[in-house]
């Protein structure tokens, strides 16, 4: 099992995780181009993926999933309500193979068995996803304005995690977003800060992590280092062992054994 980004940010989202041949998109917020471009970088093709899976509606996740997944024909999961929220990047006339997901119910895409689970976010029916290959767990959070039980339930014992290290609460105060960007984004609905999240890291049994890297970083309200050193605290390690997943570049494969 090995999993790679091809970028996380603001800007655009997308996660490929892999076990044997069966390859996984965990969201699209790039253009068409944009994706098959970042796709060639980990040497795939648009034509390797078997599926698409989308954690909710807002255009750094979804924007460019389903003219992807149309033009390749590529088959997309997703709950109810993301779908009743995405007709707005439908393509006109398509042959889509949507599929709706109950965000309690574990499926199998082939050789990746996807546990989604429901997040507090701003958005109509969102879910985050754990991955396995049977042995392994490949626990994935981003976009959730604060942790719960049931998400400690879901990421504990994992091998690998990607976890949301949104902002630093003091830049967010001091940056340049507006009072009321301010509040979404620090609520309750918005995105996880890095003490949260080294909180909610600290509540999880990490005896078998492998990897952690740091998601979804803002630009304006934060850094590498301060989500690397708030998520190595926890974990009693090097800052250099966090990794961080670059808009741009995303992270190159990381395997699971």
């Amino acid at each position: 099992m090995r999993f790679a980004s091809l970028g996380s940010g603001s800007a655009g989202n997308a996660l490929i995780v892999e076990v044997k041949q069966t390859r996984l998109m965990l969201d699209c917020g790039f253009s068409v181009k944009e994706t098959s471009a970042r796709l060639a970088r980990l040497n795939l093709k648009p034509e390797d993926l078997s599926g698409i899976v989308i954690t909710h509606e807002h255009d750094d996740h979804a924007g460019g999933a389903f003219k992807f997944a149309a033009k390749h024909k590529i088959p997309v999961w997703l709950t109810y309500g993301t779908l009743k929220m995405v007709t707005r990047y439908l393509p006109n006339q398509h042959d889509l193979q949507l599929n709706v997901v109950d965000s309690h119910c574990s499926f199998d895409i082939a050789d990746i068995q996807v546990q989604p689970y429901p997040v507090p976010h701003d958005a109509r029916e969102p879910i985050q996803c754990v991955f396995s290959d049977g042995n392994h767990k490949l626990g994935v959070l981003t976009d959730v304005g604060r942790a719960t039980p049931h998400i400690e339930e879901m990421l504990t014992a994992c091998a690998a995690l990607v976890l949301e290290c949104n902002h630093d609460a003091s830049m967010l105060q001091a940056g340049p977003y507006s009072w009321s960007l301010k509040q979404r984004v620090g609520g309750d609905l918005g995105h996880l800060e890095n003490l949260a999240s080294a909180n909610l890291l600290s509540k999880l049994d990490n005896s078998r992590l492998q990897h952690i890297v740091a998601a979804h970083l803002s630009a304006k309200n934060n850094t590498p280092m301060l989500a690397q050193s708030a998520l190595a605290k926890v974990l009693d390690c090097e800052n250099g062992w966090i990794g961080v997943a670059d808009q741009l570049l995303g992270f190159d494969w990381r395997e699971i054994n």
